[in-house]
């Protein structure tokens, strides 16, 4: 099975270090509640100090910095390099629904991009509520820095928009793990852990990714066969 890179060694350490520091920031900022306590999660081996409101609200400012600094790396990474195909484009909305359904009804899909838009989308959201819990949690972090006073609105719609921030980013990451429940998405699962996905996908699938689809073919051609031979039967 011939296959191409989709995905940069950097864009999977930022996939994979922001998702970790996602995770990690859910856990600790549940932590800082009496939740853990209150269920006796705390009483399990090596989660005693999922109950201690000091370590958990250390770690969540640790990996709160983890995150603004990776995502620091990633928006300048892109920009100096030009690359934003990741980014909404007009119609994605539309061509989100028409992509959708005709991966309900079986029918054939519209070609795509590098990046399905539904995938353009769905990164902007994430990316818009992480942006969002990003600054909400340094205005809530300079709350507790002894010596200083924020006035009670800012720190009370913080706080909620902090909250807000939380379940909306959520929703996010449930309905990005959610798009693999198609078959035809996963095919794009191995790209983020290999960097690489199958050529005659790319040619199939994403056809207007004009890079991906021309090293499709390189790649299959240098195995000696014809790329329209080799994809026609190719099922995603």
């Amino acid at each position: 099975m011939k296959k191409i890179t989709r995905q940069s060694f950097s864009n999977r350490i930022v996939h994979g270090v922001t998702a970790f520091s996602i995770f990690t920031l859910f856990f600790t900022g549940f932590g800082q509640m009496p939740v853990y306590k209150r269920y006796m999660l705390n009483e399990v081996p090596g989660f005693a100090w999922s109950a201690d409101y000091g370590v958990t609200l250390w770690w969540h400012y640790f990996f709160g910095v983890i995150l603004i600094g990776v995502g620091v790396y990633h928006v300048a990474y892109h920009f100096f390099r030009k690359e934003f195909d990741a980014l909404p484009k007009r119609g994605d909305l539309k061509d989100s629904w028409i992509l959708i359904k005709a991966m309900l009804t079986g029918k054939e899909e519209p070609p795509s991009e590098k990046y399905l838009p539904e995938q353009r989308l769905g990164y902007a959201f994430i990316a818009f509520w992480i942006g969002v819990m990003i600054i909400t949690g340094i205005i809530k972090s300079i709350k507790n820095v002894e010596g200083i006073e924020l006035n009670n609105s800012l720190v009370f719609w913080t706080a909620h928009i902090h909250n807000l921030g939380f379940f909306m980013l959520i929703i996010g990451v449930v309905g990005h793990l959610g798009a693999f429940i198609f078959k035809a998405n996963r095919q794009l699962l191995p790209g983020m852990f290999s960097g690489k996905v199958n050529a005659c996908y790319i040619k199939n699938r994403h056809c207007y990714w004009e890079e991906g689809v021309k090293e499709a073919k390189k790649a299959i051609k240098k195995s000696g066969k014809d790329p329209e031979k080799e994809c026609e039967d190719f099922k995603h």
